[in-house]
């Protein structure tokens, strides 16, 4: 049976096919090539680890650390970054081409929120019925939201018809 990799930098007798390696110590001190034999005994005289840190370099970079404190301050980082990782959602406003004027105010409310979040705006002006013979009439009501919008956001895909709907894209500056 293949034996299963370990996550992360290789450790102790864990690097192996190495005769040298480029040592830092504790103290980030660089020790320049030591044999690698030499480098382990050190680490364990010191009550440290012996860490790969740059292992396709020759010869490979090791520094002795506490591998137990690396792995868990990697662990954090890691944590931290996906804490400040902002996913980009897509909201959508659904308009009408007859919509009126309260209604219309209240919708662009929501899409300068939107914006204020992030997030991207996906703007759905639905046609029923006859409405389709005025498509101009929902073109220029999305040219309306684009105006209003210009200065929070910037037009990622224009205003194009998909079957019964005109749909427009917004995302945030």
């Amino acid at each position: 049976m293949p034996v299963p990799q370990k996550e992360g930098p290789r450790a102790n007798r864990d690097i192996r096919g190495v005769r040298e390696v480029q040592l830092i110590d504790q103290d980030g001190q660089n020790r320049g090539a030591v044999p690698f034999l030499d480098a382990l005994r050190l680490a364990e005289e010191a009550g440290l680890d012996l860490v790969e840190i740059a292992p396709n370099s020759v010869p490979p970079v090791c520094k002795l650390l506490d591998y137990g404190r690396f792995r868990f301050l990697e662990q954090k980082k890691q944590a931290e970054a996906r804490k400040r990782q902002k996913t980009v959602e897509v909201k959508e406003i659904k308009l009408r081409p007859g919509i009126d004027k309260h209604d219309y105010d209240v919708k662009m409310k929501a899409v300068q929120r939107f914006f204020e979040e992030g997030d991207k705006v996906k703007v759905t002006l639905r046609f029923r019925g006859r409405e389709m013979a005025h498509q101009d009439l929902g073109l220029k009501l999305l040219e309306r939201v684009k105006a209003e919008t210009a200065e929070l956001a910037k037009v990622e895909s224009e205003p194009q018809l998909e079957g019964r709907q005109m749909v427009m894209i917004l995302a945030p500056r």
